[in-house]
Protein backbone atom coordinates (compact mmCIF):
# COMPACT_ATOMS: atom_id res chain seq x y z
CA UNK A 1 0.00 0.00 0.00
CA UNK A 2 1.12 3.30 -0.86
CA UNK A 3 1.99 5.86 2.62
CA UNK A 4 -0.17 8.33 2.03
CA UNK A 5 -2.93 6.06 1.49
CA UNK A 6 -2.12 4.42 4.10
CA UNK A 7 -2.21 7.52 6.34
CA UNK A 8 -5.15 9.04 5.10
CA UNK A 9 -6.85 5.85 5.57
CA UNK A 10 -6.00 5.64 9.11
CA UNK A 11 -6.47 9.36 9.98
CA UNK A 12 -9.94 9.33 8.35
CA UNK A 13 -10.91 6.42 10.66
CA UNK A 14 -9.49 7.44 13.79
CA UNK A 15 -11.15 10.43 13.66
CA UNK A 16 -14.35 8.96 12.47
CA UNK A 17 -14.24 6.61 15.08
CA UNK A 18 -12.54 9.48 18.04
CA UNK A 19 -15.34 12.45 17.26
CA UNK A 20 -17.41 12.14 19.86
CA UNK A 21 -13.84 12.03 22.45
CA UNK A 22 -12.23 14.67 20.44
CA UNK A 23 -15.18 16.90 21.05
CA UNK A 24 -15.06 16.19 24.81
CA UNK A 25 -11.46 17.04 25.07
CA UNK A 26 -12.15 20.17 23.56
CA UNK A 27 -15.11 21.41 25.84
CA UNK A 28 -12.69 20.24 28.74
CA UNK A 29 -9.74 22.00 27.13
CA UNK A 30 -12.16 25.16 26.67
CA UNK A 31 -13.66 25.05 30.47
CA UNK A 32 -10.13 24.49 32.09
CA UNK A 33 -7.94 26.67 29.87
CA UNK A 34 -10.17 28.89 28.08
CA UNK A 35 -9.82 29.99 24.52
CA UNK A 36 -8.37 29.34 21.67
CA UNK A 37 -8.89 25.28 22.31
CA UNK A 38 -6.25 24.95 19.47
CA UNK A 39 -2.71 25.81 19.51
CA UNK A 40 -1.49 26.34 16.21
CA UNK A 41 2.26 26.92 15.35
CA UNK A 42 3.77 27.02 11.98
CA UNK A 43 6.18 24.08 11.78
CA UNK A 44 8.47 22.72 9.14
CA UNK A 45 6.97 20.34 6.68
CA UNK A 46 8.06 18.04 3.87
CA UNK A 47 11.42 19.86 2.45
CA UNK A 48 11.07 22.60 5.32
CA UNK A 49 8.35 24.32 3.77
CA UNK A 50 6.43 25.75 6.79
CA UNK A 51 2.73 24.57 7.72
CA UNK A 52 0.20 25.33 10.54
CA UNK A 53 0.50 22.48 12.91
CA UNK A 54 -2.13 21.68 15.58
CA UNK A 55 -2.75 20.45 19.09
CA UNK A 56 -4.80 20.74 21.96
CA UNK A 57 -3.94 23.42 23.83
CA UNK A 58 -1.81 22.96 27.05
CA UNK A 59 -0.62 26.05 28.83
CA UNK A 60 -2.17 28.86 30.13
CA UNK A 61 -1.28 32.24 28.54
CA UNK A 62 0.52 33.70 31.65
CA UNK A 63 2.94 36.57 31.55
CA UNK A 64 5.55 38.16 33.52
CA UNK A 65 5.76 41.91 34.66
CA UNK A 66 7.35 42.57 30.99
CA UNK A 67 4.53 40.68 29.09
CA UNK A 68 6.98 38.13 28.49
CA UNK A 69 5.11 34.60 28.65
CA UNK A 70 6.45 32.62 31.93
CA UNK A 71 8.52 29.19 31.51
CA UNK A 72 7.19 26.37 30.40
CA UNK A 73 6.98 24.51 33.64
CA UNK A 74 5.33 27.65 35.02
CA UNK A 75 2.24 27.89 32.27
CA UNK A 76 1.91 23.94 31.75
CA UNK A 77 -1.49 23.06 34.17
CA UNK A 78 -2.13 19.88 35.49
CA UNK A 79 -4.50 19.24 32.65
CA UNK A 80 -2.22 19.98 30.37
CA UNK A 81 0.26 17.29 31.65
CA UNK A 82 -1.96 14.60 31.67
CA UNK A 83 -2.69 15.30 27.46
CA UNK A 84 0.58 15.22 27.10
CA UNK A 85 1.17 12.26 29.17
CA UNK A 86 -1.66 10.18 27.10
CA UNK A 87 -0.77 12.10 23.94
CA UNK A 88 -4.21 13.07 23.73
CA UNK A 89 -2.92 17.25 22.68
CA UNK A 90 -1.48 15.64 19.69
CA UNK A 91 -4.79 13.84 17.94
CA UNK A 92 -5.24 17.18 16.25
CA UNK A 93 -2.75 16.86 14.09
CA UNK A 94 -4.95 13.79 12.39
CA UNK A 95 -6.53 17.09 10.67
CA UNK A 96 -2.81 18.01 9.47
CA UNK A 97 -2.41 14.19 8.35
CA UNK A 98 -5.24 14.29 5.92
CA UNK A 99 -4.71 17.45 4.57
CA UNK A 100 -1.23 16.51 3.65
CA UNK A 101 1.01 18.82 5.86
CA UNK A 102 1.83 15.44 7.77
CA UNK A 103 2.32 11.58 7.79
CA UNK A 104 0.95 9.34 11.01
CA UNK A 105 4.95 8.53 11.26
CA UNK A 106 7.82 10.44 10.30
CA UNK A 107 10.22 12.75 12.51
CA UNK A 108 8.46 15.35 14.46
CA UNK A 109 8.03 18.55 13.15
CA UNK A 110 10.05 20.86 15.22
CA UNK A 111 10.39 24.57 15.54
CA UNK A 112 11.04 27.13 12.37
CA UNK A 113 13.41 28.43 14.27
CA UNK A 114 15.49 25.32 14.16
CA UNK A 115 16.14 25.41 10.54
CA UNK A 116 19.44 26.70 10.01
CA UNK A 117 21.03 25.43 13.06
CA UNK A 118 20.61 21.65 11.32
CA UNK A 119 24.23 20.06 10.28
CA UNK A 120 23.04 19.11 6.18
CA UNK A 121 22.88 15.50 8.00
CA UNK A 122 19.91 16.50 10.12
CA UNK A 123 18.61 18.56 7.90
CA UNK A 124 17.79 15.00 5.68
CA UNK A 125 15.00 14.49 8.29
CA UNK A 126 13.29 17.03 5.88
CA UNK A 127 13.04 14.72 3.22
CA UNK A 128 10.00 12.76 4.44
CA UNK A 129 6.69 14.69 5.72
CA UNK A 130 6.78 15.30 9.65
CA UNK A 131 4.74 12.62 11.56
CA UNK A 132 2.42 12.53 14.78
CA UNK A 133 4.80 9.87 15.89
CA UNK A 134 8.30 8.18 14.59
CA UNK A 135 11.03 6.42 15.52
CA UNK A 136 12.53 8.65 17.76
CA UNK A 137 9.50 8.79 19.91
CA UNK A 138 9.15 4.73 20.47
CA UNK A 139 12.90 5.24 21.30
CA UNK A 140 13.05 7.65 24.28
CA UNK A 141 10.81 10.88 22.83
CA UNK A 142 11.66 13.42 24.88
CA UNK A 143 14.33 11.92 27.03
CA UNK A 144 16.84 10.89 24.74
CA UNK A 145 19.31 13.85 23.63
CA UNK A 146 18.69 16.34 20.47
CA UNK A 147 22.05 14.38 18.50
CA UNK A 148 20.49 10.77 19.03
CA UNK A 149 17.02 12.14 18.45
CA UNK A 150 18.15 13.20 15.17
CA UNK A 151 20.36 10.01 14.09
CA UNK A 152 17.28 8.12 14.60
CA UNK A 153 15.32 10.53 12.40
CA UNK A 154 17.55 10.12 9.17
CA UNK A 155 17.58 6.09 10.05
CA UNK A 156 14.28 6.37 9.64
CA UNK A 157 14.32 8.36 6.32
CA UNK A 158 16.59 5.48 5.00
CA UNK A 159 14.70 2.43 6.17
CA UNK A 160 11.05 3.83 5.84
CA UNK A 161 8.41 1.50 4.95
CA UNK A 162 4.63 0.66 5.34
CA UNK A 163 6.04 -2.16 7.59
CA UNK A 164 8.16 -0.17 9.41
CA UNK A 165 5.49 2.38 10.31
CA UNK A 166 3.24 -0.27 11.54
CA UNK A 167 5.90 -1.28 13.95
CA UNK A 168 6.30 2.35 14.85
CA UNK A 169 2.34 2.82 15.38
CA UNK A 170 2.26 -0.61 17.40
CA UNK A 171 5.30 0.75 19.31
CA UNK A 172 3.55 4.15 20.25
CA UNK A 173 0.71 2.71 21.80
CA UNK A 174 2.71 1.00 24.24
CA UNK A 175 5.27 4.23 25.12
CA UNK A 176 1.57 6.12 25.18
CA UNK A 177 -0.09 3.56 27.79
CA UNK A 178 3.49 3.25 29.58
CA UNK A 179 3.96 7.00 29.49
CA UNK A 180 7.56 6.64 29.20
CA UNK A 181 9.73 9.77 27.85
CA UNK A 182 7.48 11.86 28.03
CA UNK A 183 9.97 14.96 29.11
CA UNK A 184 13.65 15.61 29.21
CA UNK A 185 15.40 15.30 32.29
CA UNK A 186 15.02 18.59 34.32
CA UNK A 187 12.59 19.63 32.27
CA UNK A 188 9.31 20.28 31.37
CA UNK A 189 9.65 19.26 28.15
CA UNK A 190 12.06 19.21 25.85
CA UNK A 191 15.52 21.52 26.00
CA UNK A 192 15.93 23.47 23.08
CA UNK A 193 18.23 22.78 20.48
CA UNK A 194 20.68 25.44 20.03
CA UNK A 195 22.63 23.17 17.37
CA UNK A 196 25.83 21.36 16.94
CA UNK A 197 27.20 17.83 15.88
CA UNK A 198 27.11 16.48 12.66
Amino acid sequence: MHKRLFDTTLAALALLLLAVPLCVLAMVVRQKLGAPVLFRQMRPGLHGRPFEMLKFRTMTDARDEQGVPLPDAMRLTPLGRWLRATSLDELPELWNVLKGDMSLVGPRPLLMEYLPLYSAEQARRHEVRPGITGWAQVNGRNAVSWEDKFRMDVWYVDHRSIWLDIKILWLTVRKVLAREGISAANEATMRKFTGGSP
